[in-house]
């Protein structure tokens, strides 16, 4: 992912909200797997790290993105941006 994609795909997470929230469990198998079948619907995805969750947000993004597939768009503060491309029902047109 280029510089200029991965600005696109943060202009465009700026504007959505949180589709999940990640507490004091940490990342669980449930959350992963819900994390991976909301990206056959979604192709950018926002996700919120409580303060109770005792892992760093950017670790987490790692070991999300490495588990579905997709990629870490950007981490900041607490607020998790992931990017996967669904081949099927393209929704956003990435700029080259």
């Amino acid at each position: 992912m280029t510089s200029k994609q991965r600005a696109y795909l943060k202009s465009l997470a700026s504007n959505i909200t949180p589709l999940f929230q990640i507490g004091k469990s940490n990342l669980t198998p449930e959350v992963t797997n819900a994390v991976a079948e909301a990206f056959q619907t979604h192709e950018l995805i926002k996700i919120s790290v409580l303060k109770s969750a005792e892992e760093n947000p950017g670790e987490m993004a790692q070991a999300l993105a490495e588990r579905t597939g997709s990629a870490v768009v950007h981490v900041i503060g607490r607020k998790i941006v992931l990017y996967k491309e669904n081949k099927d029902n393209k929704q956003i047109i990435l700029p080259k």
